[in-house]
């Protein structure tokens, strides 16, 4: 079967993975120069890069729009997923191709890929089946080169810190003063607050030591403890996520805290005098991208993923720009609405201003049975029995998970609309009872096909979004920024997740009375780091979690991102690959250069 789809032929994804999918599909696709015409974009503000992608001069749009109103502002969340992913960033895009389905100039905002994902179990997060955003191989490897500017600008401030502390140990104040012009920061090698980036999720690297002697001796680097985290992890990344401009972003870049001095006193990227330089790096990146989806509306790429050791958000430019260009923008937060969405209510929409008029909460029958009892589906391996036939029972224990989660939106003000993210394997029944269990609890319910269908499948979830972007909202904040931030934690674990309380650690109580008592730190802003998997900090507690208290281990401090992020569970900044990783399956056609295997 092939659907036609504005007028062309795509492959049907029940037969073709998602890659062949896409690069049919590419063959159609508009230039980069029609794309921005029909957005709204003039000739000078479209940055091309080849003849599919490119940046968007943000601060020309903003200057020459400033007056117009912005569009309706639509956020999409999820529940709790499975390893495998729950269609967060295909539902995302099904959307906006439903929009336009229905007349609607629509747009949504995403966020980059990881290498780290795209080449482990994930994918590129470019959507799948019919609602891809496209060219699928550039996108997913290496873009527009933002991901490298984030790694160089990163890794740059750990070589300004690696280098001065060799000096500083090599030389005296008066030699040290005299080559260097600074004085000793006499940084704590105990202290360090820092590590290295990559983009990859390279287990092997989590904890490393460097700077041994080499036939350069005490000339090779200063011997110390040191871990990489994953690129996307980084705070850089999260400054470009959450800055307004460039001028907030290079404020932003000298207020990121490296290392302590051995009196206690936070040395930052400016202090070692290299924020400026780390800036250079960025000049670029601080431009969205723009690509399209399969049916040629407007997709724009800001900032990088995962909401569970990050803030998980597309940029706040991004959506300033999406806002003033189209009738109804669409904003993706990463993973559940426990920790993406509670980062855009209380991190993300507090920098931006920006309020949403509806949030989309994204659900499967498979997360659903996952939640209800169903055995964990496990990447890489054949999708366990219980998953494709059918059991009412196991889904409508899951939806307490999906329910909860709906309630979190409400929480906030904004009125939530579900979608069933429809697989083949759905049965009538089992999204009956899901329609029947949200409607009784108050939410709007769409079931949609986007996946097999694109736009035309996707009609039901558009009607429902736009019907709650009538609903009158009352966006409120969980907590306010004055409130110490023992009660935020407290507030998010209890509120949010549904502990009944809060737990720490030597460690990280310690740096939590540290921070309350600085009048500046205690002013910034909270970003919790927990699994994804589980509303608590378990990954094999499912449903909804009863009788357990959220383990704070660690507390880390973005002073350029501005946020504090408490560390709980055992999760880490820097992801593994498993035993059976994506890129055995990618290869390049030398016939034609194409790249095979990704999705």
């Amino acid at each position: 079967m092939q659907l036609d789809v504005n007028n062309i032929k795509t492959l049907d994804p029940k037969d073709h993975p998602d890659w062949e999918v896409a690069q049919d599909a590419e063959s159609r696709m508009k230039t980069i120069y029609k794309l921005g015409d029909e957005m709204g974009l003039e000739e000078r503000e479209l940055l091309p890069y080849g003849h599919y992608m490119g940046k968007i001069d943000y601060r020309s749009v903003l200057k020459r729009l400033a007056d117009k109103p912005n569009g309706k502002f639509v956020n999409v969340t999820a529940i709790n997923p499975t390893p495998l992913g729950e269609g967060k960033s295909t539902t995302t895009i099904g959307l906006v191709q439903g929009l336009g389905r229905r007349g609607k100039k629509a747009s949504a905002a995403i966020r980059q890929p990881s290498g780290g994902p795209t080449m482990g179990v994930k994918g590129s997060a470019a959507g799948g089946g019919r609602s891809q955003c496209i060219p699928l191989t550039p996108f997913s490897l290496g873009f527009t080169g933002d991901i490298n500017a984030i790694m160089n600008a990163h890794n740059l401030a750990m070589t300004a810190l690696t280098a001065r502390m060799q000096h500083e140990r090599n030389y005296s104040d008066e030699k040290l003063l005299k080559l260097s012009g600074m004085p000793r920061l006499d940084v704590d090698p105990t202290r360090i607050s820092m590590g290295w980036v990559i983009d990859y999720c390279a287990q092997a690297l989590r904890n490393i030591v460097i700077g041994m002697d080499g036939v350069n001796g005490a000339q090779d680097g200063y011997m110390m403890r040191s871990k990489f985290d994953i690129a996307v992890s980084s705070e850089v990344m999260a400054i470009l996520a959450v800055s307004k401009d460039l001028k907030d972003l290079r404020e932003r870049m000298g207020k990121i805290i490296m290392c302590y001095d051995k009196f206690g006193k936070p040395l930052t990227t400016k202090d070692f005098e290299v924020d400026g330089a780390m800036t250079a790096w960025l000049v670029d990146a601080v431009n969205p991208n723009l690509i399209q989806t399969l049916e040629g509306q407007p997709v724009i790429v800001h900032a990088g993923p995962f909401a569970n050791i990050a803030i998980g958000q597309s940029s706040i430019i991004a959506d300033q720009v999406g806002l003033k260009l189209s009738d109804y923008h669409v904003t993706e937060s990463g993973f559940g609405a426990d920790i993406g969405y509670e980062k855009f209510w209380n991190l993300k929409c507090h920098y931006s201003g920006l309020t949403p008029d509806a949030s989309v909460v994204v659900a499967t029958v498979r997360a659903l049975k996952c939640h209800g009892g169903a055995p964990m589906p496990v990447p890489g391996k054949k999708l366990p029995e219980a998953y494709t036939t059918e059991n009412v029972e196991w889904v409508e224990k899951g939806c307490a998970n999906l329910l909860h989660h709906v309630n979190i939106v409400k929480k906030s003000g904004v009125s939530p609309v579900v979608c069933i993210n429809a697989f083949v394997t759905d049965t009538p029944n089992e999204i009956r009872k899901i329609r029947e269990l949200c409607e009784a609890a108050g939410a709007r319910v769409a079931v949609s096909k986007h996946w097999e269908y694109g736009g035309e499948g996707a009609l039901e979830l558009a009607d429902a979004v736009m019907d709650a972007c009538n609903d009158k909202t009352t966006f409120t904040p969980l907590y306010d920024w004055s409130m110490p931030m023992r009660q935020r934690i407290e507030k998010v674990a209890t509120e949010v997740y549904g502990a009944d309380g809060v737990d720490y650690s030597f460690e990280a109580k310690a740096r939590l009375e540290s921070i309350e008592n600085d009048t500046e730190l205690s002013k910034l802003g909270l970003c919790m780091v927990k699994t994804h998997l589980s509303l608590s900090d378990d990954p094999t507690l499912k449903g909804v979690p009863k009788g357990w208290r959220l383990k704070v281990r660690d507390v880390l401090t973005f002073g350029g991102a501005g946020f504090v992020v408490p560390v709980a569970g055992s999760i880490s900044l820097m992801p593994g690959t498993g035993s059976n990783p994506s890129f055995r399956r990618i290869d390049v056609d030398t016939e034609t250069g194409r790249v095979e295997g990704l999705f």
